[in-house]
Parts: C-alpha cells; sequence; structure tokens
C-alpha cells in the first residue's frame, strides 16, 4: 500500500502565493492520488489571501482559520491534528511545487531500504532556476557567536546554510529547511510536534535535532524539486522577523546548550550583535534599516523575562508571524 500524505501550510497575508502554491499542487496529476488532505492553517490574515474556495473542487482542501496569530510551530501542530495519513508534508506558501514531486519524495520516504530515515527535505530552486542552499548543520554556541560578531561573511563554515558540498546530490544532513519538511506522522507524534515555544524560526531545526537524537535520519533528497520564493510573507515586516528570529535563537540555545554555551549566545545576541548590524548599516545610511533594528532589539529586550521561562509560549508581544 503506498503511503499518503498530508500537506500542511501555514499563512499569513502571503497574498497571491498562496494561489499560486495551491494551483502548483492541483495541476500536478502525478502528486494527486498520494495525497489525503491539504490543509490550510491561517493565522488571522486580513488580505483575503485563504480566498481559495475555487481549489475546493480539485484539492480535498480543508481551511482551518484562527482567530489570531498562533504563530507558525503552534499552526503547524494545529494542521498536523487535522489529518490521518501516514506522512505530513509542512510546506510554505511562497512555494511551488514541481509536479510529481510530492509523490518522488513520499515514494522515498517509504521505501524499504529507508526505514530509517524520518524526515526528507527536496531541492529548492529560486526563480531563474539555479539550486538554492537549504540545509544547515546544527547550531553550535560558537558559530552562533560568530554569526552575532559578522565573522561568517569571512568565514563561510559559519554560515547558517551548509556550503560544504553539491546540493545537487542526495545525501544524509543534519537539518532540512521548513519550507518543504516531509515527516513521517508517528515519528511527528513521538516526539510532540514542533515546540510551540518557538513562534517562528529555529522550530525546524529543533525537530530535526530532537528526531535524529531519537536515532532517526533526515535525508536532502535532490531528485524532487520545488521553486522557493523567500521571505514571501515577511519582507514588509523586517523588524519582527529580525526580533522573532533573535528571541528563538536565544530559546535554542537555552533549550540545548549548556551554561557556557547559552551565557556565550546570549551575550554576543544582545550586546555584540546590535554594534555589528549597526556598524554595516550606519555607513551606507539606511535609515529604515537602522530604526527596524532598533525596534527588534527594543522588543528582544521586552521579552527576556518569558524567554528565562521555559513554561511560556513564544508569542510575547505581537501577532506578526512567517517564515523566511
Amino acid at each position: 500500500m503506498n503511503m499518503k500524505v498530508d500537506i500542511v501550510i501555514v499563512n499569513w497575508n502571503s497574498g497571491s502565493l498562496l494561489s499560486h502554491c495551491l494551483q502548483s499542487i492541483a495541476v500536478s496529476e502525478a502528486d494527486l492520488d498520494c495525497i489525503g488532505k491539504v490543509i490550510i492553517v491561517d493565522n488571522a490574515s486580513r488580505d483575503g489571501s485563504t480566498c481559495v474556495d475555487q481549489f475546493s473542487s480539485v484539492l480535498p482542501l480543508r481551511v482551518i482559520r484562527n482567530s489570531e496569530n498562533h504563530g507558525f510551530a503552534r499552526a503547524c501542530n494545529e494542521g498536523a491534528a487535522a489529518g490521518r495519513s501516514e506522512a505530513i508534508l509542512f510546506l510554505n506558501p511562497d512555494t511551488m511545487i514541481t509536479p510529481g514531486s510530492v509523490t518522488c519524495a513520499v515514494s522515498a520516504l517509504s521505501a524499504s531500504a529507508n526505514d530509517h530515515v524520518g524526515i526528507i527535505g527536496i531541492r529548492m530552486l529560486d526563480e531563474f532556476g539555479e539550486t538554492q542552499l537549504c540545509t544547515s548543520r546544527f547550531p553550535t554556541p560558537w558559530a552562533l557567536v560568530g554569526r552575532s560578531a559578522g565573522l561568517d561573511r569571512v568565514f563561510p563554515s559559519l554560515s547558517h546554510f551548509d556550503r560544504s558540498w553539491d546540493h545537487k546530490l542526495t545525501r544524509d544532513v543534519d537539518q532540512v529547511m521548513g519550507a518543504f519538511l516531509l515527516c513521517r506522522r508517528d515519528l511527528f507524534g513521538s516526539l510532540g510536534g514542533f515546540d510551540e515555544r518557538f513562534f517562528v524560526y529555529y522550530d525546524d531545526v529543533d525537530l530535526c535535532l530532537r528526531a535524529q537524537q531519537s536515532g532517526w535520519r533526515c535525508v536532502y533528497f535532490a531528485d524532487a524539486t520545488i521553486v522557493h520564493e523567500g521571505q514571501g510573507t515577511t519582507r514588509a515586516v523586517k523588524d519582527i522577523r529580525l526580533f522573532y528570529l533573535l528571541r528563538s535563537r536565544l530559546l535554542y540555545a537555552a533549550k540545548h546548550f549548556g551554561p557556557i554555551g547559552l551565557v556565550a549566545v546570549g551575550l554576543a545576541t544582545l550586546c555584540i550583535e546590535p554594534i555589528a548590524r549597526a556598524a554595516l548599516l550606519i555607513p551606507r545610511g539606511a535609515w529604515t534599516d537602522l530604526t527596524a533594528l532598533t525596534r527588534a532589539y527594543r522588543r528582544l529586550y521586552a521579552s527576556l523575562p518569558s524567554i528565562a521561562d521555559p513554561s511560556r509560549r513564544a508569542n510575547p508581544v505581537s501577532a506578526h508571524q512567517g517564515r523566511a
């Protein structure tokens, strides 16, 4: 029996991107047979982007409308709970499926040779058809300190994406991007889903890390592709995006690093990074970006009590949310 997959798409003011994403799924006849449900979880969008009734006749569509923004991780968990298929595909609205890629990825996950593969990501292309970097090593305290200081501009090994190999090849990796993350439902359930303390960002890193700590492999599968725009819903909210990125970094450090690593990442993020970022912006006269930087750090400093309290969820300040 072939494995079925539920597709979960978290939406927040994505404009026409969501319709384009659904259209790419609808026209891929090779993929429709393996899809159980297409579940859209809308985080209180105000732009009408969830007016997608035209796809109801061609896709097994369900739309969950939240009255407020629940964040990416929690919305993913809500979407996953609404399906029953053996696999779950978490898909960004700023992606377009290449015909047959969902079936190809699901077939790889269900192959007997891949019994210990729990998570699969696929090759991402930009609008020009060029392969994007979309895998990462698990972050270490010292790599994050280096990024805060801007050293990743000099030492590529410190950068977020893994640049050490050709992304046109299939291989085991530490982490794949949440823009296309295919996971076994039983694994997702055993891990308790995404950690909802991450409102957005680092939730996918955390999930892949916990999967590997449980003995599962994470595979980058280069034979299937999607087109990924990136930052499709967050370009207009730079301060919010930066705030949640930095906050999730501190949450990740608090969860997975020891005291020394946490202190190092905390000091670098809170003290060194704002100076390093401002030093790059001021000579260019990028005053709008500098204002966004200031706002982001004001929010970050205000959120520190909730970071120190592991019982509090990661939705401390704003209803804005998206994923790069």
